[in-house]
């Protein structure tokens, strides 16, 4: 992995109430696309029978570069053997999985509601992500937890180790 980059375990586990064309309800094929930048695209596999309420719970796994501000997570429906239906993006705020309170391999279980070409609502995906470090060398390692750079949202200046809030102090 590239130096800049973290690596994100997504897990695309359902879609709920989608639609075609605000109209009529998806009937089959359902897949997922889940895009960090244009050279960053990973797909599930078709769902072939879910319909409007399709499940795939699979895992995807994503390179993230730090200064990614959003993840867009796609749904589309194979209408032909040449040709896709977009059904609606979920646009993800990094911030939402990110932070300096998260130790790395924390599970963030998520639902988003998904808007359409015209920016109507045309359903939700539930997901999971799971954050790591795409350098194990750069990140300290505590126990179990790990903990990534991250800026400090007191000082606004990046912390490499974490940042102490308080300190258990035992009287005789």
């Amino acid at each position: 992995m590239d130096q800049g980059c973290y690596s994100l375990e997504i897990t695309i586990i359902s879609c709920e109430g989608l639609r075609i064309n605000r109209q009529k309800s998806v009937k089959r094929n359902t897949f997922v696309t889940v895009q960090t930048d244009a050279q960053n695209v990973n797909t599930t596999q078709l769902d072939i029978k879910g319909g409007s309420y399709p499940a795939w719970n699979e895992k995807l796994y994503v390179r993230m570069p730090m200064h990614l501000h959003f993840l867009h997570i796609d749904v589309q429906c194979k209408v032909s053997s040449n040709g896709n239906k977009f059904i609606g993006r979920a646009k993800i705020p990094v911030t939402d999985f990110t932070g300096a309170y998260y130790p790395e391999n924390y599970l963030h279980i998520l639902s988003y509601r998904l808007r359409d070409e015209y920016g109507e609502r045309n359903g939700i995906i539930n997901f999971s992500v799971r954050m790591r470090a795409s350098d194990p060398t750069n990140v300290p390692n505590y126990g179990h937890y790990q903990l990534p750079r991250r800026i400090s949202p007191m000082a606004g200046e990046v912390c490499n180790y974490g940042m102490v809030t308080g300190v258990p102090v035992w009287n005789s």
